[in-house]
């Protein structure tokens, strides 16, 4: 099923794509073409160290105060060679179901800031998960995998604690990760996926365009990736994932994003069975975030899933 909500505001909303040009990624493409050409063991390892940091750097973040500000309290989670970092209202009821909210790829936990709110007006306790290698978390580098588990492990340690996971609400790149552990039996009782990317190997190609990489130099990064994360790029994407997913699902997708397709969104609807996807017009791929009507949208679903 798919519904519109339009803004009005037209194709100039629309987000740019996710490497803009700039001096440093022309440094980086022209450092990286001479890797790849002089040496193309060391291109490939360069290559595979750049796909895996998160741009903007967190320092950047820190730097611009993008944390979810007053009212939250941040714990520390250590997770994997890194940690998590995990926000909770500083006022909170014990017994109210929990609202995992989840960044995307060079986000920030900040940006989930108006979906807390939308939730918490309507009983619900948000919890805001910033991801290894963003933020105030630990660690330098990350992937897809690595969001997928550590999704899985705060979800499941906030059940441990005796917390109901009402649901999940993911952004981009984390709504790939969220979909890839809600097909691994995850503990929760809906799911919402923002913008989300549907193909991690079409992604590969497109950072192998933007910086200048052979196709040989690309599928070794990906092998690279694949062999060290124990998982092929093909069963992270919609089709393979989507059958087995059971908990009712939303989608949010603008028509004009410009950094994960329209057909990313379609495409998860078409795998979930009995998926809902919400079609936005002119808020590109991080205006979702921030929208009112959608905020409404997805804490109604939240409440009637």
């Amino acid at each position: 099923m798919e519904s519109t909500i339009s803004t009005g505001t037209g194709a100039n909303a629309a987000a740019s794509n996710y490497y803009g040009a700039s001096l440093t990624m022309r440094a980086l493409r022209f450092a990286l073409g001479a890797a790849q050409r002089a040496w193309p063991a060391l291109g490939v390892r360069a290559a595979y160290r750049l796909f895996g940091t998160p741009l903007p750097l967190k320092w950047s973040n820190r730097r611009h105060g993008h944390g979810p500000g007053p009212g939250w309290r941040r714990e520390s989670w250590a997770f994997e060679d890194a940690n998590v970092s995990v926000y909770m209202p500083v006022v909170m009821a014990a017994d109210t179901p929990r609202v995992l909210l989840v960044h995307g790829w060079g986000g920030h936990a900040g940006q989930m800031l108006a979906l807390a709110q939308a939730v918490a007006a309507e009983g619900f306790t948000p919890v805001l998960l910033e991801m290894p290698a963003h933020g105030r978390s630990a660690g330098t580098a990350s992937n897809l995998p690595q969001f997928a588990r550590a999704i899985d492990y705060v979800a499941a340690r906030l059940v441990q604690q005796g917390a109901i996971l009402q649901a999940v609400v993911a952004h981009s790149l984390g709504a790939n990760a969220l979909a890839y552990a809600a097909s691994r039996s995850l503990p929760v009782q809906s799911l919402v996926l923002l913008a989300p990317p549907a193909s991690p190997h079409a992604f590969t190609r497109y950072f192998a365009h933007v910086f200048g990489l052979s196709e040989r130099t690309r599928a070794a990064m990906q092998r690279r990736v694949e062999a060290r994360e124990g998982i092929l790029m093909p069963h992270l994407e919609p089709a393979v994932v989507g059958p087995r997913i059971a908990q009712p699902t939303l989608v949010v997708h603008d028509r004009e994003d410009r950094v994960n397709r329209f057909a990313d969104g379609v495409a998860y609807r078409d795998a979930i069975a009995g998926a809902r996807l919400i079609a936005t017009e002119g808020l590109g791929h991080r205006r979702i975030l921030k929208e009112p009507s959608v905020l409404q949208e997805v804490a109604a679903f939240i409440v009637r899933p």
